[in-house]
């Protein structure tokens, strides 16, 4: 069972530490993703390599026993956002990290807009100025549902938010200028 104070590893290291190509392709991701460290990577990986991992000793089951494990898994795949709808069990085998970060929170919000850069997006999370449907979360790890993309907003306190929206207000108020100056 372990210790609750020492929480288990949700991650596999490389099995080879020095390896050019990999490290290449994750300072890459770190990069545009504007992540801390490695570790966050991994666990993306490690994520990746269990969805793959389910999926394949799925569909080496029976069909009777396979359908129910089957819809759990496509459902919270689904939910996620990380598989389409209609996608079968054989798409899972395609999923890469890629798909995973991009559902991070501190992904969402810079695609959403509310930051300049990955790096801000999660700066603004780890502070406590993002809230998801009311909530206010400070993990940019955090995984968010489909149904909760349209949620992810500014804390009502926020000073970063006071200041967002008064940026907002003053290029509004340009962008009518500018109309009116056209006419």
């Amino acid at each position: 069972m372990g210790s609750p104070k020492k929480p288990r590893k949700q991650y596999d290291t490389p099995s080879h530490p020095w390896n050019a190509e990999r490290i290449k392709e994750e300072n890459r991701l770190a990069s545009k993703y504007g992540l801390k460290n490695k570790k966050e990577i991994w666990k993306a990986e490690t994520k990746v390599k269990n969805y793959r991992r389910d999926a394949r000793i799925i569909l080496g089951m029976d069909i009777d026993e396979r359908e129910k494990q089957e819809r759990e898994l496509l459902d919270h795949l689904v939910r996620f956002g990380f598989i389409s709808p209609n996608a079968k069990l054989e798409e899972v085998l395609d999923l890469n990290v890629e798909d995973v970060l991009r559902r991070r929170l501190q992904s969402l919000v810079h695609k959403k807009g509310l930051s300049n850069t990955a790096k801000e997006a999660r700066l603004f999370v780890v502070h406590g100025h993002i809230t998801v449907d009311g909530t206010k979360i400070n993990a940019p790890g955090h995984l968010v549902e489909k149904a909760d993309e349209d949620k992810i907003g500014f804390y009502p306190g926020s000073k970063v938010a006071k200041a967002f929206d008064t940026i907002e207000e003053e290029v509004e108020e340009v962008a009518v200028e500018e109309e009116l100056d056209e006419e």
